[in-house]
Parts: C-alpha cells; structure tokens; sequence
C-alpha cells in the first residue's frame, strides 16, 4: 500500500482541529482551527486520490541523478517561487499603507497585521524553502548518498508549508505574541518544532550515510543554521499557554531578560537563518556556476568558525540606551564591530572564486546575480558593525535607516543569491538544455538591483532625516517638530520606497514566468548575450 499511513494521520489531524474548534477557548482558537480543519480536510482528499494498494517499487539506489529524491526539492523551487512573488507583492503593500494610510483595510489588513505577513513571507517562507530545497540538493550531491529517511523529505516540505499558512493566517487573524520574527503563538510553535526535527534528522543523517569522506563546507554552513535555529526557536518561544485550546500565552522570560532573550534569538535568526544558510549557498553554487574551484577552501572553514563563533554574541547591540546592563550593550557592539572580519573573508572568498573566469560577469546573467548578491553581503555586513557603535546607533536606531539596511541585506543578498541558485537548479532538476530564456535573467537582474538601490538609498536619506529631526532642540530646550511633523515629512520617501520595491517585485514575477516556461520545457528563440558565444577568428 501506497500513503495510506500518510493519508490516516491527515484524517485524524482534519478531525482533531475539528474539536479544536469545537472546544475552543476563544474566538479567535476557533477561526484558526477551522482554517487548519479545511486545509487538513482539503490534503486528505488529494491524499486519498493518490493511495495505492499495489505493493510498493523498491527506490532506486544508484548514485547518478536517478538515484536522489530530486522530487521534493522540485516542490521547493516552486515554493520558493512562490512565496517570494507573495512576500514582495505584501511588502509593497505596506509601503503604500505607510505612505497612504487609507490603504489601511481594518481589520484584518492593516499595517499592524500586514508588516508581520510580509516579513515572515520573505524570511521564513521564500527564505527557508530555498534553503530548505538548495540543503537537500547540495546535501545529496556533495555526500553521493540520497536524502535520509525516506518520506521524511516530504513530511518537511508539507509540514513546513502548514507552519507557513498557519502563522501567515493566524497575522491577519490578529494572532501573535508580538515578538519580531517569532509572531506565531505557542500552538503553531510547537509545530515548527517538530518539523525542524524532522528536518535536522533528514539533512544530517544524509551526512553520516555519506558516499563521500570529506564533508564539504556548504554542508557546515547548512548544519549550523539547522541546529542554531532549533536552539534560538525553542529558547525564545518558551512560553505557558492560558489554555491549551485558547491562543493566548505567557512567555517564561519578563522584562529586560526577555528583551535580552528576544534579541538574542532576533539577532540570530538573521545570523544563522539569513546569513550562514545562505552562505552554504553562495559556497556551491557560486563555484558550480562559474565552473571553478572555491578561492581558498582553508579561508572558508575560518569563515566558518569564526563566523559562527562570533555572531552568537552579538544581539546586545540591538538594546543600546535601555535597560540593558551597559557591560552587555558593549559586548553586543564589540562583538559586532569583531565579525565585520569574517564576514569580508566569506565575501572576498566568494569574489575571488571567479579567478580566472571574470569575463562571465559580462556574458552569464547568473553569475552577475550571485556577484551582486556577494557584493550587497559585504556591504550589509560592514554597515551592520558600524550601526551597532553607540554613538551611531543614537542616530540611526528606531528610523528608516535600520530598515535600509535590512532590506540591502534581505533583497541584495538573500534574495540575488537565491534567484541565482534557482536559475541554476531548474534547467539541472527538470532536465532542460537551458532556461527559458537568459535575457529574462538578464532583466531580472536589472530590475532587482535598481528596486534594491532606490529602496536602500530612499530609506538611508529617510532614516538620517528622521534621526535628526527627532534630536533637534531650539535655543530654549525644546523639541523643534513634534513627531507628527517627522513622520509627514517621510511622505515622499515611502512613496519612492514603494516603487523601488515595485521594480523587485516586477523582476520577481519575470522570474516566476521564466521558470514556469522552463519546467513547461519551452525555449524561447532569443539572440545569445553579446560575448557569451565565443567569436569565430579568421584563420592566419
């Protein structure tokens, strides 16, 4: 028999969230339980057409192609895909709710529950499907071995699917602890959990059933985001429910020890979730696209430990000026300003990767993108360190500076770098001579770096204007504009954010066609790139 277990424990599930909602607590319980009810309802139906009582074919198990589960990371690109349009299509959104607050939609879409969508739409669900999907890819490729534990593959996939529309679901309903980056209530956590377990299991019992002796450095990056994330999850989310049919909870930490826990898990899910994950990343793909060795393999293992060594301790400095006992706002900076180091060896290392293949940056869109992305890291990663020094951090903190330099480091490098690896992964996994067309790429890639650079540069003149109209006293002490003042003259900069984000999402909707036609298996009939075809010599 064929998902028959697969297919009982979803039935059971669609019943349980039934009395879930039967027995709940609170209305709002309630509305969530029948959302996951009918989504429950709804795989049980497309589960129950799929069962099969025919014996089950034995896997094959040679180590070509044939013999990985490419099938669920497939299912991980077009997430991936997928996500990204809605998490950039949400985000404009809110950059018109900000500059035109009538767009405001009460009261289930506005700011104060569309903001939280958007963020977690980019960083948890385009974000990690991609490295949920490129892990399992380079995991496999670089151990010689097939993913571990069978059908375990898809039950992360789904379950991190259900995670995705029970938190995104639950926002709009007004559900959250109110904790950035972690909004989802105990319940929904509780499940993301599991999931990541199940996930950690996958990838590293690949690892101790690998082929191959050498572990490669992608693969460290990979386990150490995995088993970081699991840590910063579990420890930030330690909470007591009310009730455990009701939604709300309280958090085992209070005060300034939660600020400080909040902060050091926030700090650390961009550490290990947005930048050593990718990082894993940007060591495969970066060398497979470029067809040359990694630059320095020794200077990658530095990067990694001293990278993984150092950002643990960093998240103080997001505390500067509060309660916070003032020895730890200077650790969290001193720390900060220290990982400014290897970040540039993790990004020189990746730059010097195209020695003796440059001229790819003209002719290959691909390479462009990842070169960018690199460049957009290093960066972000000089920028970080310096906001983290007190005397700045007066300045820039609470304004759109901060928010700049978040999405510098969210959209140049998270999202380049993932647009390049799936460039490469779709032609590889559905079997194509090529994508659909490299001159999408091409303006993919024009139209994301512009939205990048209007978005970034708006919100850095933004978030400086902020900081100093927020200090600025007249002769007599006072304050010279109240903060109504302030935020009416951020009008015209959130206009421009808005069409700077516009741009990327136009580049991301190029690429969600471009990938579309290519899994469909059509070529479009273009020129080549000026350069990318070598040009023919006369003979002497």
């Amino acid at each position: 028999m064929k998902y028959m277990t697969e297919t009982i424990v979803l039935a059971v599930g669609a019943f349980l969230a039934l009395l879930g909602a039967a027995f709940a607590q609170d209305k709002l319980f309630e509305a969530h339980m029948w959302v996951l009810f009918f989504v429950l309802l709804a795989s049980t139906l497309v589960m129950v057409r799929r069962v099969s009582f025919a014996p089950a074919v034995a896997v094959a198990s040679s180590s070509g192609d044939e013999g990985y589960f490419d099938d669920v990371i497939k299912y991980g690109v077009i997430a991936t895909v997928f996500w990204g349009v809605v998490g950039f299509l949400v985000g404009v959104v809110i950059a018109l709710q900000l500059a035109f607050p009538d767009l405001n939609i009460e009261p289930w879409l506005n700011f104060g529950r569309t903001r939280p969508l958007h963020t977690s739409a980019v960083i948890f669900a385009f974000g990690g499907n991609a490295l949920i999907a490129t892990s399992f890819y380079v995991v496999q490729r670089t151990s010689r071995a097939r993913l571990f534990g069978g059908n375990l593959g898809w039950f992360v996939f789904w379950g991190y699917q259900l995670f995705i529309v029970m938190a995104a679901t639950g926002y709009l309903l007004g559900i959250t602890q109110g904790r950035e980056y972690a909004e989802p209530e105990w319940y929904v956590d509780l499940w993301l959990t599991v999931v990541w377990v199940a996930y950690l299991i996958a990838f590293l019992g690949t690892i101790m059933t690998r082929k191959e002796p050498h572990i490669y450095v992608a693969n460290w990056f990979f386990l150490s985001f995995i088993v970081t994330v699991a840590m910063l999850h579990i420890v930030n989310n330690l909470a007591v429910p009310v009730s455990f049919l009701g939604v709300k909870s309280y958090s085992a930490f209070s005060g300034v020890q939660d600020a400080l826990t909040q902060w050091w898990y926030g700090h650390n899910a961009v550490g290990f979730f947005l930048t050593a994950g990718f990082l894993g990343m940007m060591y495969y793909f970066v060398p497979k696209q470029v067809n040359r060795p990694v630059y320095s393999y020794r200077l990658s293992i530095i990067h990694f430990w001293a990278l993984i060594f150092m950002y643990i301790w960093a998240g103080p400095h997001h505390l500067h000026y509060t309660a916070l006992p003032d020895w730890a706002q200077t650790l969290g900076m001193v720390f900060s300003i220290m990982l400014w180091m290897p970040s540039w060896g993790g990004m020189i290392n990746g730059l010097m990767t195209l020695s003796g293949a440059w001229d790819k940056i003209r002719t290959d869109p691909i390479v462009r993108m990842m070169v960018m992305a690199i460049a957009f890291y290093g960066m972000a990663t000089f920028e970080g360190p310096m906001m983290s020094i007190k005397s700045v951090n007066s300045l820039s903190h609470y304004t759109d500076w901060t928010i700049g330099h978040v999405h510098s480091g969210a959209l140049g490098w998270n999202g380049l770098i993932t647009f390049g690896a799936i460039y490469f992964l779709v032609p590889k996994l559905w079997k194509r001579e090529r994508l659909y067309s490299i001159r999408m790429v091409n303006w993919h890639f024009w139209l994301a770096t512009l939205g990048i650079v209007v978005y970034a540069a708006v919100m850095w003149v933004a978030g400086i204007q902020q900081g100093l109209m927020w200090r600025e006293y007249d002769e007599q002490g006072f304050l010279v504009y109240s903060f109504a003042e302030t935020v009416a003259a951020m009008f015209p900069y959130y206009v421009l954010r808005a069409v700077g984000g516009g741009l990327f999402l136009l580049g991301a909707l190029i690429m969600a066609y471009n990938v579309t036609m290519t899994i469909l298996g059509y070529q479009r009939d273009e020129a080549p790139i000026p350069g990318a075809a070598p040009a023919l010599q006369p003979a002497e």
